[in-house]
């Protein structure tokens, strides 16, 4: 396993390519055939999941989260399989919750499989990261246990699922497209948001620079774990093969409430990549 030092090294380098090298060879590329469009769908992690300040202040927006969201400005998976026909039409449901880590998957997982979601989607781990410092942040070893543990738990109470497994957006591109900004340094350091990546955003000292290195090969380490983890289900998951991971956002992806969830359009940008890069659904119409 490539220490963080390494893989910040690789990814000051070539971002896109070290991106895609996390999923690779994982298992997670998608099957030639197409899958039947499910019946019931949820939508799992934090609030990102939640389209948490995607639609006003400091509260979750259901309705515009890129899985299992309803507003068509948004266009999730959950309406793109709708207009695939089926039967999951008002059949989508959301257990993530803002805050969530790791450790809370598996309470998530447990709802999902009692609501009988044949597609789950997953998106965990900037919480894992965004801890108050680094020593904090949820060990590599530990996040991996948790992940394999609910994948278990998902396989044994609904067999036949399919799941996608997001990866983890760029913590240190949102530092680097909103560290010019004075509104959003404020509100990184009055809010605390993020502190082991966004804390002293305006400093370029050393001891900074490595840190949010540092941080960033975290989260490149917990997308090469989910892909891994996701790979024992076989062909039933997969994973968008780092194009969360690689996005070259900007701040007009970035809800203007906090400077840190996605807003309305990047709610959008993550069901594009995610869809695009998933399973391949039968049109049923």
């Amino acid at each position: 396993m490539a220490g963080p030092y390494l893989w910040a090294m690789i990814t000051r380098l070539a971002p896109v390519a070290a991106a895609a090298v996390v999923l690779l060879g994982s298992g997670s590329a998608q099957a030639s055939s197409r899958e039947a469009v499910p019946e019931v769908m949820a939508a799992l992690g934090d609030s990102i999941s939640t389209g948490f300040n995607a639609c006003g202040w400091y509260v979750s927006c259901t309705s515009r989260s890129w899985s299992a969201g309803d507003n068509a400005e948004v266009s999730s998976h959950y309406l793109r399989l709708s207009g695939l026909g089926g039967a999951i039409k008002g059949h989508n449901r959301n257990f993530a919750v803002p805050g969530s880590t790791s450790e809370d998957l598996m309470k998530q997982v447990r709802e999902a499989v009692a609501a009988k979601a044949d597609y789950v989607t997953i998106l965990i781990g900037a919480q894992d990261a965004c801890k108050p410092t680094e020593k904090q942040m949820t060990p590599v070893a530990t996040y991996r246990r948790r992940l394999d543990a609910a994948l278990q738990e998902l396989r044994a109470g609904m067999p036949a699922a399919r799941v996608f497994i997001s990866s983890i957006p760029d913590l240190r591109r949102l530092w680097q497209v909103g560290k010019d900004n004075p509104i959003a340094r404020t509100f990184w350091t009055l809010g605390k948001i993020c502190p082991a990546m966004l804390a002293n955003p305006g400093s370029v000292k050393r001891a900074d620079v490595a840190r949010r290195a540092r941080v960033r090969a975290r989260v490149i380490e917990y997308n090469r774990e989910a892909a891994e983890a996701c790979a024992t289900l076989g062909p039933a998951c997969r994973t968008d093969q780092g194009a969360v991971f690689a996005y070259p956002f900007t701040l007009s992806h970035i809800s203007k409430w906090d400077f840190f969830h996605p807003n309305a359009q990047g709610q959008r940008v993550l069901a594009a990549q995610t869809f695009k890069n998933g399973f391949e659904w039968l049109d049923m119409r």
